[in-house]
């Protein structure tokens, strides 16, 4: 099982001060987190994709390339592309160009986008959601098996023949489909042969497993071979020494983001009662210590029948840039070696 962190690159607002973090500083922090996941084990790094005034990630392709001059092993991926507001060919493009960096550790997450700034930003209609990405994912898988391809659309000029360059280092580019909770999408990404990433940052794991059992069957009703599934997990987590202090320093940011949130799309206010519940048995925050952690991985791999990466976004922590680190430490150095020993 594979074990990474992601980041939004997310500006938080000071509580003393109500500031904004420096931009400066958060990126700063933002490389020298990533550098230290690659040191302490840690299998893959994610940036995520959000055009606003509180995220410092709009071009995620770039940060992850300054990663890769900074790292020697740890995969770097997109967490996510939003996909149905780019252009394919640029995409692929820019990740080629961050794989030969990396000689060979970039794979593209692809998604539609929880949050659609990116849609009016770039002159895009959120009727045609869903028809943006799939005429554009059909592109990028195209351009992914030759440089040079016949292809007309609606929202992009055709291409007739032109050389997409350059090309990864790697055979084959690893692009992962990230989903929400639409059944459309799972099934979406077993019938094209994609790895799945879910995004889980509320409810319970449970009510995941039957749309993770679509994407099997679809898998299998493709012909794809049955071993070659992967199934990722995105969670809401972080590490302390003690459940207490990990809360503690997870939920000041936490409460800020999901209230800014809420504002936005019309949720109720979150509540600590909430949190409490998402940070216990049964809830989907993997937030407390090692072992306690490590349990609820093994859980939620017995729970959805097979986890293949699981991924911890953090970025609520931004603040407490010790407890932040001290969190990637505690990941790779005791959360996945108790997993791995229990897998």
């Amino acid at each position: 099982m594979e074990i990474g962190i992601d980041s939004f690159a997310m500006l938080l607002t000071d509580p003393a001060t109500g500031r904004f973090q420096s931009a400066v500083d958060r990126m700063a922090s933002v490389l020298t987190e990533v550098e230290l996941a690659d040191q302490v084990g840690l299998d893959v790094f994610g940036m995520g994709e959000h055009h606003r005034a509180n995220a410092l990630d709009s071009a995620p392709a770039v940060i992850l390339s300054a990663a890769a001059a900074r790292t020697k092993t740890i995969r770097l991926t997109s967490a996510v592309a939003v996909l149905s507001a780019a252009d394919p060919v640029r995409v692929f493009q820019e990740f080629s160009t961050l794989d030969l960096i990396s000689r060979g550790r970039a794979e593209i997450v692809v998604g539609r986008g929880s949050s659609v700034d990116a849609y009016p930003l770039f002159g895009f209609d959120l009727r045609d959601y869903d028809a943006l990405f799939v005429e554009k994912l059909d592109l990028l898988l195209k351009i992914r098996e030759q440089p040079n391809i016949k292809w007309q659309g609606r929202f992009r000029p055709s291409l007739n023949g032109e050389g997409v360059f350059p090309r990864p280092h790697q055979a084959v580019l690893p692009i992962w489909l990230g989903v929400g909770g639409t059944p459309e999408s799972f099934v979406r990404a077993g019938t094209l042969g994609l790895p799945l990433m879910v995004a889980i940052i509320g409810g319970s794991f449970e009510r995941f497993l039957p749309l993770v059992e679509l994407y099997r069957r679809a898998w299998l009703a493709a012909g794809h071979p049955a071993g070659n599934q992967r199934i990722g997990v995105h969670a809401l987590g972080f590490v302390a020494e003690t459940d207490n202090a990990a809360k503690e320093a997870f939920f000041p940011g936490w409460f800020q983001m999901f209230t800014e949130a809420g504002k936005e799309r019309g949720w109720p206010p979150p509540t600590q009662a909430q949190f409490e519940h998402m940070c216990g048995p049964n809830g989907a925050f993997l937030v407390g210590s090692p072992r306690t952690v490590a349990a609820k991985m093994l859980n939620v791999n017995r729970i959805l029948r097979g986890v293949s990466r699981f991924t911890f976004q953090m970025s609520t922590a931004a603040l407490e840039t010790e407890a932040m680190r001290r969190s990637i430490e505690l990941l790779g150095t005791e959360v996945g070696p108790l997993v791995r020993d229990h897998q």
